[in-house]
């Protein structure tokens, strides 16, 4: 070997030794990263005379009975922050999710892809929807007068308010992050929650056909009685924060404006686990899903019952959990469009002229086709968005629809991740996804009904589904913390390793 051969031998092995030098450093540094979490809640009740979202025509409350809030969770690995955001409301505009989005971005550096809001679908909190501001200037003044005057609204200033303090509790939770041990669990709460539709003798499907009506012959579909959990404790071995997932619509009823039964289970982890712990709640796939049993011969379960139960298995599911760092974080997003249904131009005119004769009393379903005819012309497609977001062995897998449970089931179950929570409503609002079966001959009940809410085409539910399972096709799920192993013993215990004593 010639003298210049040697010298550039032994400077490639010094240059790799320096390269592996450095990467090992880097490495380690990484490893060395602290997991870090941070959890911080706003208020968002509606101020006396309000409208409450969630029917066809206007409801307005004058009185609070519980706290609407916006929560927030954020959390961080050293190289990827995600936010979790939980708001008790009835929906969660598109635009405003965008909106918000950006001045996270530009107030605390959270990517927008990284921020996750879900509304709780409580039906007594306060006027995200249900038509949007300027959303039928386009239109005629018929409809105009429908859709504003005789129809449930979003209120302007209250979106404004419910903008600013999702900011606010974003950036507050990302200034509250602090080192912190967290676990992911998962429990069983299934006497709280029910599938609201059944096939009947006539062979369709229907909707709450009422309690114990004879012509019922089977229920039409299941429940999710998953109750997922993330947990974060402090330094000092305080729980700070936790996020709940479970699937039932939130209609317990309430005299005023509340989170519905969400406060009912807030109370209970507080009551066990500390007064300020923060509890985000992300609602599951539960569009057929309610604390209605139409089986039992006894008055519906009321909010503290189903909040209470579901609190009280997040609390056993937080005090058996494991606890260590949830990495790696990771986020995916799709964004694309689906076409809406179209009603009949037969329909339309009849429906129009039957508006025309009493424009001040018109039918629900005369004006809701109405108002989708009207929707179709500006927009004859939706913007939709899936969005998947890792926090170590688990994944919040995200859709805009009130989502038939069936779904979130199927996500689960084909899902490589040891935990799959499903989150319905979030980051917009569809309506009503049913499945394709539910849509089919032997199909029908209120969730298919063609309104200016819920009209998206067929295949919706499963473009959605297959869109969230190739998202987390592109993760690789991270592993659940496990305490440190405790050697096998071979010294049994002196008072115990002796035969029976007869005598």
């Amino acid at each position: 070997m010639s003298v210049l051969l040697r010298r550039y031998v032994r400077l490639a092995g010094l240059l790799a030794a320096t390269v592996s030098f450095f990467v090992r450093g880097t490495l380690a540094a990484e490893a060395a990263q602290p997991f870090k979490a941070g959890f911080a809640e706003m208020d968002i009740s509606p101020k006396s005379g309000m409208e409450r979202p969630g029917g066809y025509h206007k409801v307005f409350l004058k009185r609070t009975q519980d706290p609407c809030k916006v929560r927030a969770a954020v959390f961080d690995d050293g190289k990827t922050r995600v936010a979790l955001v939980g708001i008790d409301a009835l929906i969660v505009p598109r635009n405003l999710v965008k909106a918000v989005r950006q001045e996270i971005e530009t107030k605390c550096g959270i990517a927008p892809d990284a921020v996750l809001i879900g509304a709780s679908h409580s039906h007594s909190s306060g006027p995200t929807g249900m038509v949007q501001p300027g959303q039928f200037d386009h239109a005629s003044d018929l409809v105009k007068r429908l859709a504003y005057d005789q129809s449930s609204c979003a209120d302007p200033a209250y979106l404004k308010h419910v903008h600013n303090q999702i900011v606010n509790a974003v950036c507050l939770a990302n200034e509250n992050r602090a080192e912190a041990k967290c676990g992911v669990g998962r429990g069983r709460e299934d006497k709280v929650a029910f599938n609201r539709r059944f096939r009947m003798k006539n062979g369709l499907t229907f909707t709450h056909p009422g309690k114990r009506n004879p012509d019922i012959v089977e229920s039409a579909g299941p429940i999710d009685p998953d109750v997922g959990v993330i947990g974060a404790w402090n330094a000092a071995g305080k729980l700070v924060g936790c996020v709940v997932n479970y699937a039932n619509h939130g209609t317990t009823g309430a005299s005023g404006w509340s989170a519905n039964w969400i406060y009912y289970m807030e109370q209970v982890i507080r009551g066990s686990l500390g007064d300020d712990v923060v509890v985000v709640f992300l609602n599951g796939d539960c569009g057929d899903i309610t604390q209605v049993d139409n089986l039992s011969p006894y008055p519906n379960i009321d909010g503290p019952i189903v909040g209470g139960r579901i609190g009280a298995e997040a609390v056993k599911v937080l005090l058996s959990m494991h606890r260590g760092s949830l990495v790696p974080l990771d986020t995916k997003v799709k964004v694309w469009s689906i076409k809406r249904r179209v009603p009949s131009p037969e329909k339309v005119k009849r429906c129009l002229a039957e508006a025309e004769k009493d424009p001040a009393h018109v039918a629900t379903w005369t004006k809701e086709t109405l108002m989708l005819d009207a929707l179709i012309a500006a927009q004859p497609e939706v913007e939709v968005e899936v969005q998947a977001i890792q926090v170590g062995p688990a994944v919040l897998v995200t859709n805009e629809a009130e989502m038939f449970v069936e779904y979130g089931l199927d996500l689960k179950k084909k899902s490589p991740f040891e935990f799959t929570f499903p989150v319905e409503l979030a980051n917009g609002c569809v309506g009503y996804v049913p499945t394709e079966e539910a849509m089919g001959p032997h199909g029908g009940g209120y969730e298919t009904r063609l309104t200016s809410y819920s009209n998206l085409e067929l295949t919706a539910g499963r473009q959605m589904l297959e869109a969230g399972l190739n998202l987390l096709g592109q993760m690789t799920p991270g592993k659940s913390p496990t305490p440190k192993e405790i050697p096998p013993v071979h010294t049994p215990w002196s008072y115990g390793n002796v035969r029976p004593e007869i005598e």
